[in-house]
């Protein structure tokens, strides 16, 4: 760090004889709630560099237990440093939401000093130079995590008061700026997608001379997936891939397998369409080699004379109105309402020209979109530059 602070005036602190306050949140158990009072802050509601508000899913203590506990009280203007990723070591300043609040265990509170500004820290949390100091300092196998006690040997740049208050000025300004290209980005990712799913829509909604109405049944051979025993499974690619539901699709093929299974329960093949038959129902993808489905999926394999891609996009069109049956802990769909569900085709030459042109306009969007996310990174990557300067003394 003293290498590159090169701006005189400025001098190095460790982050914790830089705060009045340094402490970690309390440990609040669930027999400790309530349905309302104090509010308990988490790590949840801890972004990178803002505070994620999450108010429907807010937690709360009663004063008697905030008494009981002898917790400590959070205020606004006061920083949370989450220690746990990701980011380990991410924060945000409390807001003044008009309401009395403590935090968890796995968030430490800063109330700075009057020679730091809590504006000034938070920025310089968010700077590289900050972030892999801290990782140096993590600890934990399984789930990085840093202790307050090695989060206080951070070292902090900390420039005269004048100086911070002109730097915050200055980053304020360019990340507002920033933060605006950024929405107007996304706000033309989603028109993007939009378009596509409207020319979808337009395709099978409107339909065509020679169309018919059958059931997938009457097209597809639809299979249930079946989770073989834990006892079955390894990770050295001996059987089957084995997948078990959304969480391992991609954008259109299903992902590289962690998971085989030497006990093969229900097959799908290469080609096969499968969809997410639980939490959630109706996402789709396609299988790209032989493999073993459990619980959470079911393949859908087109018969003669129908084209899969035109299966897949009609599915994907129809996705956001499956719902299934409603469950105590996730909705799903079986085999026998899938087998149900209506299909609107045209002869297999006009599927294969629909695909055709769908595909087409597939690739364009995806080529768009692919630019609108570099942009997005470029400017990720701006904001990294301007925090570097910042703390190197070139902003004043």
């Amino acid at each position: 760090m003293e290498q590159k602070l090169m701006k005189k005036g400025w001098k190095i602190e460790l982050l914790k004889n830089s705060c009045k306050v340094f402490d970690d949140g309390n440990w609040i158990e669930s027999k400790d709630q309530s349905p309302s009072g104090i509010r308990l802050v988490q790590t949840g509601n801890i972004g990178f560099g803002f505070f994620k508000d999450k108010e429907d899913k807010s937690r709360f203590i009663s004063e008697e237990t905030f008494v009981r506990l002898k917790c400590t009280e959070i205020l606004p203007g006061d920083l949370l440093v989450s220690r746990l990723p990701d980011p380990v070591g991410k924060s945000c300043i409390i807001p003044d939401l008009k309401i009395k609040m403590i935090t968890g265990v796995d968030c430490t509170i800063i109330r700075t000093k009057d020679f730091l500004k809590p504006e000034f820290l938070r920025y310089f949390q968010m700077s590289n130079s900050y972030l892999k100091d801290v990782d140096a300092r993590v600890t934990g196998t399984t789930r990085s995590r840093i202790s307050r006690k090695n989060l206080g040997l951070v070292e902090i740049p900390i420039p005269p008061l004048e100086e911070q208050k002109t730097i915050v000025a200055k980053l304020d300004q360019a990340f507002a700026a920033i933060d605006q290209a950024k929405a107007n980005i996304e706000k033309n990712i989603a028109n993007a997608k939009e378009l596509f799913q409207s020319k979808l829509n337009q395709i099978f909604s409107e339909k065509g001379e020679g169309w018919v109405e059958k059931k997938i049944k009457d097209v597809a051979l639809v299979t249930a997936g079946q989770s073989p025993e834990g006892k079955y499974y390894n990770d050295k690619g001996i059987g089957l891939p084995f997948y078990q539901g959304k969480k391992e699709f991609t954008e259109k093929l299903i992902g590289e397998p962690k998971v085989w299974t030497e006990k093969i329960t229900k097959e799908a093949l290469e080609g096969d369409v499968l969809m997410s038959v639980r939490a959630p129902v109706g996402p789709i993808n396609f299988a790209t080699q032989k493999c073993c489905i459990g619980r959470g999926l079911a393949s859908i394999r087109v018969k003669e004379n129908f084209d899969k891609d035109f299966l897949f996009f009609y599915f994907k069109n129809i996705e956001n109105q499956l719902t299934g049956n409603s469950g105590a802990v996730f909705n799903s769909i079986n085999k026998n309402q899938i087998e149900q569900i209506q299909i609107f085709y045209p002869n297999i030459i006009e599927q294969r020209n629909i695909v055709s042109r769908l595909v087409n306009l597939q690739e364009q969007t995806n080529l768009l979109v692919t630019k609108y996310q570099q942009k997005l990174k470029n400017l990720d990557e701006l904001k990294k530059s301007i925090l570097e300067k910042a703390f190197k003394g070139e902003l004043v």
